[in-house]
């Protein structure tokens, strides 16, 4: 039977989210259905409740940074028991096919990997069904796209690890970061202090990059060994050509030209915040020193699930702000105004009944 499901939703992109119920399928054999006790609040969330990513379905429930409970499992479920931790990130599905999906890089699929909201609902009985995410009290979700959540990190800080941290980790990996890296992080927001404390998990040399010095303290305590203030002219001098990483996790338009000139040859910067206008970029500070601009997204299943490992193994976790779900209109209006430190997170176990 399907299975009647609390959340909060937007109705449109001009109104706030309120609550709204709905149904969610009952497992099926390859399915497992989680309470959801945490979930936290992406930047991407409010893109999308307010119809600035585009072709948005009304009603939409957010969410993809989920943590909870495993309540049932379908028949063929094999990873999975009642009561097990688990979490959920982005996706919730793919082709299983193409040669992303079949190397575990779900996230690059060609077809396209389903989103955990917004996205066609393969599984829910019709063409036209959208996903909806962990803005709510319960979810069915496909096993290959389940996550052990390990005993020694609490559900309500590992829930941002659900994308904050994968989205991180990933680029980290994927350039070779290790004892010896200097890397850079531009933005001390939910992404930035994540990076920053798994750079330096890896053993790198941080320096986080901010318009103002409000988070120095926070940093230093998070694992960087410098802070640059960008808007310092001599001292973005002075930080010429040291970089080999830069990780770049500003959603907002902004100018990074004077920031090619801090990487290292063959050096490269990874965007990772969404942004859908361009940022102009010189052709020659890249040629001079085969400096790099690169993209990365989340993470496959099985590189999320070593990000998760790797946290617990050495006791990283996100900064969070717990709040009750009626409070999500509020944190979006603080999120704009970057008033969050790092992370805010949806207790929903304070759903009203």
């Amino acid at each position: 039977m399907p299975i009647a499901t609390r959340a909060f939703a937007a109705t449109a992109a001009d109104k706030p989210l309120t609550p709204y119920s709905f149904e969610r399928r009952d497992p099926g054999p390859d399915d497992v259905l989680i309470d959801i006790k945490y979930c936290g609040v992406c930047h991407s969330d409010l893109h999308a409740a307010r119809g600035e990513t585009g072709g948005t379905a009304f009603p939409l429930v957010p969410g993809h940074e989920i943590a909870g409970v495993v309540k049932a499992v379908g028949s063929n479920v094999t990873r999975f028991k009642e009561g097990d931790r688990v979490g959920v990130g982005c996706m919730v599905d793919s082709c299983r096919e193409c040669a992303s999906c079949q190397e575990g890089v779900e996230q690059y699929c060609i077809p396209g990997f389903t989103g955990t909201y917004g996205g066609k609902d393969k599984k829910g009985g019709t063409s036209e069904a959208i996903t909806q995410g962990g803005y709510s009290d319960h979810i069915t979700v496909d096993q290959h796209f389940v996550l052990s959540i390990p005993d020694s990190l609490a559900l309500d800080v590992a829930a941002p690890l659900l994308c904050a941290g994968i989205t991180t980790y990933s680029p980290l990996k994927e350039w070779g970061v290790g004892p010896g890296s200097k890397v850079a992080v531009i933005g001390l927001g939910g992404l930035g202090h994540m990076a920053v404390k798994l750079a330096a998990a890896m053993g790198a040399e941080v320096t986080v990059l901010s318009t103002s010095d409000r988070k120095k303290a926070d940093a230093e305590r998070m694992g960087a060994k410098h802070f640059l203030i960008n808007s310092d002219k001599d001292a973005m001098k002075a930080a010429a050509e040291k970089f080999d990483l830069i990780i770049n996790t500003v959603s907002a338009t902004h100018e990074i030209a004077s920031h090619i000139q801090l990487l290292a040859r063959d050096g490269t910067m990874i965007m990772l915040g969404l942004t859908t206008e361009g940022l102009p970029v010189f052709a020659l500070p890249l040629l001079w020193r085969r400096r790099r601009i690169a993209g990365s997204l989340i993470g496959g299943i099985k590189e999320t699930q070593e990000m998760l490992d790797f946290c617990a193994e050495h006791g990283i976790a996100c900064d969070i702000e717990t709040i009750a779900p009626d409070q999500i209109n509020d944190a979006y209006e603080r999120m704009l105004k970057s008033d969050v430190r790092y992370r805010f997170v949806i207790d929903m176990e304070k759903l009203a009944a």
